[in-house]
């Protein structure tokens, strides 16, 4: 099983040279610190950052450089700062090869529910709307069950959602799954030391399965 970290590092393989990626807030950001060797990314923040680095080293932080998460960052050689009418314009014209992002529920149709939870109070959607919007390719990283052991991997979203038919693919601490057009997560992926069936006890949606699950390398 994958903790934070592990999700991470598993969605960095999904990253290609030279693409534009947007990392959304909470695991997402992790991404940063394992995109492999050799590998030229641009990472983009909604606040106006193209060209973000790794998380910085603790005592090496500059408060006035960060993420759209107001988590501190550093820039890569080359990196440049904008507004964020630059930066949203970016991803409304489809500036964007990725976007990575974190949820509270996904739906085996792709609907992703990741901004609101009724009854608590929240300070807004921020940029995930644009971004589910705009995007060419999504992939979440979340944990796959909540902490009453409830799977987040649903038939239908009940949170208010934030996009509809949007989402390709999963990355959660026990599997990778592509989500079909026609609908239902494929398990493409076990993470390290994970069943089959314990996903399908943790899979509400539409799981499906077919032939031997290869154990994922990270």
């Amino acid at each position: 099983m994958l903790d934070k970290n592990g999700i991470a590092k598993r969605i960095a393989r999904e990253v290609k040279d030279g693409m534009y990626v947007n990392l959304g807030i909470g695991i997402p950001t992790l991404v940063a610190n394992y995109i492999p060797q050799g590998i030229n990314v641009e990472l983009q923040s909604e606040n106006g950052i193209l060209g973000m680095g790794p998380f910085p080293f603790e005592g090496e932080e500059d408060a006035d450089l960060i993420n759209a998460g107001k988590q501190t960052v550093t820039l890569l050689p080359g990196a440049v700062i904008f507004d964020s009418a630059m930066s949203f314009g970016m991803i409304r014209a489809q500036k964007v090869d990725l976007t990575i992002l974190g949820a509270m529920e996904v739906s085996e149709n792709g609907d992703i529910a990741n901004w609101k939870i009724p009854g608590k109070m929240v300070k807004g959607m921020g940029g995930a709307m644009d971004l589910v919007a705009s995007a060419k390719n999504i992939i979440v990283a979340m944990q796959q069950v909540n902490k009453a052991g409830q799977s987040k991997l649903l038939p239908k979203c009940d949170l208010p959602l934030t996009g509809i038919h949007c989402i390709k693919k999963v990355v959660t601490e026990l599997g990778v799954y592509d989500i079909l057009p026609e609908g239902g997560f494929k398990l493409l992926e076990r993470a390290p030391g994970v069943s089959v069936e314990q996903i399908k006890a943790a899979t509400a949606g539409k799981l499906i399965v077919e032939g031997e699950i290869p154990e994922m390398i990270i």
